[in-house]
């Protein structure tokens, strides 16, 4: 039997948040070894990266995610009663309730909304000073998420809407002031979405056939019932709210094209440019820190003892950042996803695994479509300049901007 690393101490809950993203992986550098055992919440356990750890990790046999999240987070960024934290057949028949929203059609047609809102936004860039692009970009987001989910938005609600997603996605790894405005934007995103699910049903609020609302107010459980409006709230906001987080990598991207500006021509000519360069993004740029499951019954693995009920941690951001899975890591190198094929386990920043089924994010085509429209825009759609500012990527923090959210001025349309 093999011995498992062990944090050296007692309580790592504050080094967790003191470090940020490469809190795992600074220790399995430390201790040679991509799993360690360590106590955070006061909970013992078990943090892995790597290709063969997202193998086992995504195994529904040994592992399930009901009661994994830290309650602070289910509080906050989850909700409770979601896809996220179901296992077996309930997790399944949900996924595949989501994952019909998600049609190559509805992916292409949220990725026209985004572009249109963003190319009507335009002649306001140009009247502006510096734009925080950001917060531009959430609010784009708000509102064409909502349009593409059939959730009624007024647009003197649009702000005040993307503040109550940003908040949830701010909170939970934060303390103070973050968190519990992340405790306040639930409670309000919840009781929003709640208001219109009951609309829907009772019949005074017409909801697009096929829209996420529409799937959502009507999707029955395994035993034929109505999800609870609470519960179909979270859903709906399963939706809103990881498709608005996707500003923070058009941030990134953004952040990139200014660092590497030789890319800006090559995504402006090429198409499959684009894709790596997207997807090189998502690898290095960090996002979702870890993902969290709790074993389901013990087992080892590679020698090492998984007991029942422990909290496992996979690193996300370490995993994308393994030597040994992308050579040279720390650099950023779009060309390393030329004729790339894709490997659920070996590239995970929104989770890994099979999409249908598997708790992979159901919104990663999504993620995927709204960048590369983004990207587009920045550089065929419009000029503009990046004035100075504090552009540095905080790992600490979790999750992370550039503290100025990415500003742009002198904008101009082009095209």
């Amino acid at each position: 039997m093999a011995t498992t690393p062990a944090d050296r101490s007692p309580e790592s809950s504050l080094s967790f948040l003191r470090e940020g993203y490469r809190f795992i992986s600074a220790r399995c550098e430390r201790y040679d070894s991509d799993i360690f055992s360590t106590r955070l919440l006061l909970q013992p356990t078990i943090c892995l990266r790597g290709r063969a750890a997202a193998v086992l990790f995504y195994d529904p046999e040994r592992f399930q995610r009901e009661g994994a999240m830290p309650r602070r987070g289910r509080r906050t960024l989850t909700g409770r009663g979601g896809v996220q934290g179901l296992d077996g057949s309930a997790h399944a028949h949900r996924k595949a309730m989501l994952m019909s929203i998600m049609t190559p059609s509805a992916v292409r047609q949220l990725g026209q909304l985004f572009a249109d809102e963003w190319r009507a936004r335009l002649p306001i860039w140009e009247r502006l000073g510096p734009v925080v692009l950001y917060d531009e970009v959430g609010r784009l987001l708000t509102r064409a998420v909502c349009a593409w989910a059939g959730v009624p938005l007024a647009e003197g609600a649009v702000a005040r809407r993307t503040d109550t997603l940003h908040a949830m996605i701010d909170a939970p790894a934060a303390l103070g002031p973050r968190h519990w405005r992340g405790l306040l934007g639930r409670r309000r995103g919840e009781r929003w979405i709640a208001d219109v699910v009951r609309r829907v049903r009772a019949g005074t609020l017409p909801a697009p056939e096929g829209s996420a609302l529409h799937v959502i107010a009507a999707h029955r459980d395994e035993r034929g019932r109505l999800l609870p409006r609470r519960v179909a709230a979270v859903e709906v906001l399963n939706v809103l709210r990881p498709t608005v987080a996707v500003d923070r990598f058009v941030v990134f991207a953004a952040l990139a094209l200014h660092d590497h500006p030789a890319w800006r021509e090559r995504v402006r000519a090429d198409e499959k440019a684009t894709e790596c360069f997207v997807q090189e993004v998502r690898r290095y740029y960090p996002f979702f820190p870890v993902a969290a499951a709790r074993v389901r019954r013990s087992f080892d693995w590679q020698g090492h003892h998984f007991p029942r009920g422990r909290r496992v941690l996979l690193d996300l951001y370490g995993t994308n950042h393994h030597p040994e899975l992308w050579p040279e890591p720390e650099r950023f190198r779009p060309e390393r996803f030329t004729g790339w094929r894709d490997d659920p386990y070996g590239f995970v920043p929104q989770g890994a695994g099979p999409h249908l089924g598997g708790h992979r994010c159901a919104g990663e085509w999504l993620t995927i479509e709204l960048m590369k429209q983004a990207v587009t825009l920045l550089t065929t759609g419009m000029r503009y300049e990046v004035p100075p500012q504090n552009l540095a990527v905080r790992l600490s923090r979790m999750p992370t901007l550039p503290p100025s959210g990415f500003l742009i001025e002198k904008v101009r349309r082009t095209g």
